[in-house]
């Protein structure tokens, strides 16, 4: 299991009217009582264990692809394959950060640790893209910004050459996942069912497959992996309730669509076309959402879309944010390569 520090309980009001602490997330996000939001970037609470993998041949910069919000994402290429012609283009992969919509960006080191593994072993060229966080800016902004995300790269795509010189030289179009940890797991399905409801057309992309990370959903009714997970568990249920209290719009409950893909209002798994894509799902099986996974992955194969699950035994909740280098996440870049260039 991972040892991420735990969440502060809620405050208590006092009886001052100035405004007090409501939910304080790690320290890093803390709601107030008058609805302000109090925000630092320093994240040297989350750790990261065997630090950043060395001497990896890989390139990276970062890029405006949303200037409304200005947010950007960084993109990683691989030195080796740098300018080597159509033989050599790389599949693309879109990689939203976890984080339960509140917290995190791909600055975070955690996540640029990840990324450059992803995109020097798969090997492709990965896209890690920020998004609005809540509670500042609630859900569905995180799913929109992911959607305006691949609207951006579609234009890309659309120019003759693309008009980014990496990916004009190095992106497979035909070729692109989307992908994520946790929430950007979650991002990731929601990507999946805009796309193969003809909400979200992408073409000249050609949507290849998503690749979910531990994929954070809920649901008012808790699993049994839930309901056991301890009171002091780091990455538990607690945290989770907590995150999604900060990130729904309020007065919603955790049966959301954005939050459960099978509540009312959702769009049914059957009525998805042919274009929502092949999904690889991974669970940690010491992952308090373990149970809810594995609805979700069963709910797919009864829908008949193709969908491959595989199960890290002993592992928690974003164990691969954790600790990038560990012998899990050796194997987690295994089974993504294999499924990105083999299946």
């Amino acid at each position: 299991m991972s040892s991420w520090p735990t969440p502060a309980a809620s405050a208590v009001p006092g009886s001052a009217a100035a405004p007090h602490v409501v939910e304080d997330c790690f320290g890093v996000v803390q709601l107030l009582s008058d609805g302000t939001v109090r925000r630092s970037t320093d994240y040297s609470v989350l750790p990261l264990v065997g630090g950043v993998p060395p001497d990896l041949p890989v390139e990276w910069k970062d890029i405006v692809y949303d200037d409304t919000h200005g947010l950007r994402l960084r993109m990683y290429r691989p030195t080796t394959t740098a300018g080597g012609g159509e033989k050599n283009k790389l599949p693309v992969l879109v990689y939203f950060h976890g984080g339960g919509f509140c917290l995190a960006s791909f600055e975070v080191i955690n996540f640029h640790a990840g990324a450059l593994r992803l995109a020097a072993e798969i090997p492709a060229l990965v896209l890690s893209a920020d998004y609005r966080l809540a509670p500042e800016h609630r859900l569905p902004a995180a799913l929109d910004d992911a959607e305006s995300a691949f609207s951006w790269l579609r234009a890309q795509a659309a120019a003759s050459p693309a008009a980014d010189p990496w990916l004009a030289e190095s992106a497979d179009f035909g070729r692109v996942f989307v992908s994520g940890d946790s929430a950007g797991g979650n991002i990731s399905h929601h990507i999946s069912v805009r796309h193969g409801s003809g909400r979200l057309p992408l073409g000249p992309l050609r949507l290849a497959g998503c690749v979910m990370l531990w994929p954070y959903f809920g649901g008012e009714a808790p699993t049994p992996s839930e309901a056991a997970s301890p009171p002091g568990e780091p990455m538990g249920t607690a945290l989770f309730d907590q995150m999604w209290r900060l990130a729904l719009p309020p007065g919603a409950t955790k049966d959301h669509p954005a939050a459960n893909p099978f509540a009312p209002g959702s769009v049914p798994l059957g009525d998805l076309g042919d274009t929502f894509p092949p999904v690889l799902v991974l669970d940690p099986d010491q992952d308090a959402l373990h149970d809810r996974v594995a609805d979700y992955v069963a709910r797919l194969r009864a829908a008949g879309k193709a969908v491959e699950l595989v199960v890290f035994p002993g592992q928690g909740h974003a164990f691969f944010v954790r600790e990038p280098c560990g012998e899990g996440s050796d194997e987690l870049i295994r089974v993504i390569r294999r499924f990105v260039h083999g299946g």
